[in-house]
């Protein structure tokens, strides 16, 4: 049925959450494990550590798990990210709408990616703005101890993500509710639709069809004209080999 959906759509949007990305053995931080781990080695919660007061106030601390517990460089993307940079490669699939920021939608081939929370793979300096990559602040040489530092200016280097308590950026949000609004089939995987600003998005879809993947319910499953509880990867590879692509 989703692959006749797909099929005979003329402009589809992916949004996208966590759930894309454990499928590549990427942990979900907010997932009972990821609280346990945080609380009891840290001493704080994930909302606490990856805020923006947390930040400025312990930023060795942020680092250490910032670090340790969203940055996966080895990670490579799965059959989800796969099916939809074909689906974008056919046309049937305009945009990728997503809140992770591990960039394994671009790995997997997307090009047009609306990264919501930013990207672990982009790092600037907060005082003279110079950029840097990821392998930058995971090198010690550039820290002073978690705390990766300029080599230009010498002040904290961040990750170009949105930390709790940050706004999203006005232009990012703007072209996520332009390609959603402009979608006649929006598909949401992977993603409990909890995580407000971002989960509120759904609301500028005026299309035809809305499908929720995800292996747990969500309060938008009544919404939706399809709802399947499955692995994101194994359905979005389904649709791909029904297809034939």
């Amino acid at each position: 049925m989703l692959a006749n959906i797909v099929k005979n759509s003329k402009n589809i949007v992916f949004f996208g959450g966590a759930g894309v990305s454990t499928e590549s053995n990427i942990p979900d931080f907010r997932s009972n494990n990821g609280l346990f781990i945080a609380q009891n080695t840290y001493g704080y919660l994930p909302e606490e550590l990856l805020s923006h007061t947390f930040f400025v106030d312990n930023p060795e601390l942020f680092f250490q798990y910032y670090k340790k517990n969203l940055i996966f460089v080895d990670a490579k993307p799965n059959a989800a990210h796969v099916a939809l940079a074909k689906l974008e490669k056919t046309g049937i699939l305009s945009a990728v709408v997503t809140q992770n920021i591990d960039g394994l939608h671009q790995a997997a081939g997307s090009l047009n990616v609306i990264e919501l929370h930013g990207s672990n793979h982009r790092q600037y300096c907060m005082s003279c703005r110079t950029k840097y990559a990821i392998q930058y602040i995971l090198n010690p040489q550039n820290c002073d101890g978690h705390i990766p530092k300029c080599k230009k200016c010498g002040n904290t280097v961040r990750p170009d993500v949105v930390l709790y308590e940050e706004q999203l950026d006005s232009n990012v949000i703007q072209a996520a509710v332009m390609a959603i609004a402009a979608a006649d089939c929006l598909i949401v995987g992977g993603t409990s639709l909890i995580v407000y600003p971002a989960a509120g998005l759904l609301r500028h879809f005026n299309g035809n069809t809305l499908v929720l993947i995800n292996k747990s319910e969500t309060s938008y499953d009544s919404q939706a004209d399809i709802v399947i509880h499955e692995n994101i990867g194994t359905v979005l590879s389904r649709v791909i080999e029904q297809l034939n692509l």
